[in-house]
């Protein structure tokens, strides 16, 4: 079975205003929560599919917004 590459998404994170390069499976789809590497603070990545390709929102996951 032949392993997808990582795909790249520049992300500016909503905490510290850092753009972050972020490399994710192929295959994965949906919510997840992943840290800052800079600040530490927990993100809320959604990652969709659509014909343009796809595509990462990325929200504060404290409950703040």
């Amino acid at each position: 079975m032949k392993e997808e590459p990582a795909e790249e998404f520049e992300v500016v994170c909503p905490y510290c205003g850092e753009e972050i390069e972020l490399h994710l499976d192929a295959d994965l789809a949906g919510a997840l929560v992943q840290d800052c590497e800079v600040c530490c603070n927990p993100w809320l990545l959604r990652i969709s599919q659509d014909e343009d390709g796809r595509r990462v929102d990325i929200a504060r996951a404290d409950g703040s917004d």
